[in-house]
């Protein structure tokens, strides 16, 4: 079981993380701290394997919270979920040691891609005194057949890929119905596709009130050029 400390600051991320983490087995959230001063304290008297940290805090920040964390030589991991998106942070984050950096707003897709992630890389080092090359490129290298994501139940990845290749033609705003006449299925069907693309973040949905009769919902595409859905359509 690998134990997990949470520092966030925000109740309702913190109350995100510990409905994720139950859904990935294998992970044992074991305490939630606010800020960085709780965070140290604890570490100096308990074992942690996992710390999910937050850059903007109060005080001391997530960047001097990591900071310290490799002054002391505590052992633990660290992967930062924040809304921190600027390069600057991103680099010192990743030079101070974080194995993965996850920007918000984020899907449960990413962070359980994350968590997965680092949970393949701690089984195989935590286990294992002397490690092949074979061994360790699995937690390094990322082979194309392990970034294969699950699409949810219902879904069909070259339908997917077809669904977005169509998308990706529209100029501006689009409705489900000129999807479905473009890919040639239902409408129901194609909403699915929509819905999950939009939990994605590669879409946006709006309501359109015309002059006449009832309101229209049209989507956007709002980033043609995203690489996310490579992980589900390989």
């Amino acid at each position: 079981m690998i134990n997990v400390l949470v520092v966030e600051d925000d109740p309702m991320v913190a109350q995100l993380h510990e409905h994720y983490l139950g859904q990935i087995k294998g992970f044992q959230l074991c305490d939630m701290v606010r800020n960085g001063e709780e965070a140290l304290k604890l570490l100096a008297e308990k074992s942690f394997d996992l710390l999910i940290l937050d850059v903007f805090m109060p005080a001391m920040d997530g960047l001097q919270l990591l900071a310290k964390i490799r002054e002391h030589g505590y052992d633990v991991d660290v992967i930062i979920v924040s809304a921190a998106n600027d390069k600057d942070k991103i680099k010192t984050a990743l030079r101070l040691g974080a194995v993965d950096y996850i920007i918000k707003p984020f899907e449960f897709e990413r962070f359980n891609l994350a968590l997965s992630n680092y949970q393949k890389r701690f089984h195989i080092v935590e286990n294992q005194e002397v490690i092949a090359q074979a061994e360790l490129d699995k937690t390094i290298v990322r082979h194309e057949q392990e970034n294969v994501m699950t699409l949810p139940k219902g879904l069909d990845k070259h339908t997917l890929a077809v669904v977005w290749q169509q998308i990706i033609t529209f100029d501006g705003m689009f409705t489900t119905e000129e999807v479905s006449t473009k890919v040639g299925i239902s409408r129901v069907s194609i909403r699915k596709y929509l819905e999950f693309l939009k939990s994605l973040r590669l879409l946006k949905l709006e309501l359109h009130r015309g002059s006449v009769g009832r309101p229209v919902y049209k989507y956007l595409c709002v980033d043609k050029k995203s690489d996310v859905l490579s992980v589900y359509i390989q």
